[in-house]
């Protein structure tokens, strides 16, 4: 009897084609579906408690007034804000780690996420801050991180090398942000510091907007690239040979990464290792080896909404950014993810 080969669905629209694997859309799905729920739950929590019937009266304008200002004006920008900039941080580590070809590239140990704090640092510090100058502070520190990186690979996008180039311009950032906090004086270090947890307090549907504007302009073109990095992923020259752009594609790739980075750690701070741990997380989930983009921005979007809870009500009263809570998380799961490529390099 002979086997009959499983073929993965393709779907096509005008020039574009897509291949459908079950799994990956039952994974996307169901973290789609983890998004919500984990959603609602957060905006049922807190000191104002509120049943999920009284969260959804407040979305849709049946609930009382003090109802809807928790939930419209306190909770759901939160909680959406924490979906967004989560889903740009695993977008962006799912097109770093395809691009370098390494479980270890993500935005925070190439330095980008450094070098956005490092720009609204000196936005803060030296230039009187405020939410406009943070921001362009943050976007400029991540596009002069990516040209400090492309001048120091010459011309170079991709490999270990990008991974040990980052990982020390890492370092001089960070060294350097340490210096502008200490010399800053109390009030500007305070403030400074509260920035540099990475934190969803304060922040409303202004920054919701941003990112989400962002997200809408930029997952498009990660999607487009995702299935030319998985070629790249098979080596340069039959990369070319089936007619990928290798070049541009890198290019490519390497700034809409870097715009999503600059974008996340303008909104809400950097927050460490979401990027690194969420395209993993969803490529086991989806049972692939490629960057899968889509999945990836769930998980993490789940991983940073889940931390942020973590961080509300874990010891409550007391609370923990969502800074603190995913790097505490994500510096155990750095430590297993070392282990095992030393025991598989072994």
């Amino acid at each position: 009897m002979t086997a009959t080969p499983y073929r993965v669905p393709v779907l096509r629209a005008g020039g574009l084609s897509v291949r459908v694997r079950p799994r990956a859309v039952a994974a996307t799905l169901g973290l789609l579906a983890a998004a919500v729920v984990l959603g609602a739950l957060a905006m049922t929590l807190g000191d104002y408690q509120l049943s999920v019937g009284q969260v959804v009266g407040a979305l849709t304008g049946t609930g009382s007034r003090a109802q809807q200002y928790v939930v419209l004006d306190l909770r759901a920008p939160r909680v959406v804000l924490a979906l967004v900039v989560g889903a740009a941080l695993g977008v962006a580590g799912a097109l770093f780690q395809s691009l370098a070809r390494n479980d270890l590239a993500s935005p925070d140990l190439l330095g980008f996420t450094t070098g956005a704090a490092s720009g609204a640092l000196i936005a803060i510090l030296l230039a009187g801050g405020g939410s406009a100058g943070t921001t362009a502070g943050a976007l400029l520190g991540t596009v002069v991180t990516m040209l400090a990186v492309q001048a120091l690979l010459g011309g170079a996008t991709g490999g270990y090398r990008l991974v040990l180039v980052g990982i020390g311009v890492n370092a001089v950032l960070a060294a350097l942000n340490n210096v502008l906090i200490l010399r800053a004086d109390l009030p500007a270090a305070v403030a400074a510091q509260s920035w540099l947890v990475g934190t969803l307090n304060g922040r409303g549907w202004t920054e919701v907007l941003a990112t989400a504007i962002a997200l809408a302009v930029l997952v498009p073109v990660a999607v487009g690239v995702s299935g030319r990095l998985d070629l790249l992923g098979m080596g340069d020259l039959l990369a070319r040979g089936v007619g990928v752009t290798v070049g541009r594609t890198r290019v490519v790739t390497l700034l809409a990464g870097v715009a999503l980075v600059g974008v996340a750690t303008a909104a809400v701070g950097p927050v460490a290792f979401v990027a690194l741990a969420a395209p993993q997380l969803a490529r086991r989930l989806a049972g692939t080896t490629g960057p899968t983009v889509v999945a990836a921005g769930l998980m993490g979007g789940v991983l940073l909404l889940a931390g942020d809870v973590l961080g509300q009500r874990l010891v409550a009263p007391l609370q923990f950014p969502a800074g603190a809570m995913t790097a505490a998380i994500g510096g155990l799961y750095l430590v297993w993810l070392l282990a095992r490529e030393w025991r598989a390099g072994r």
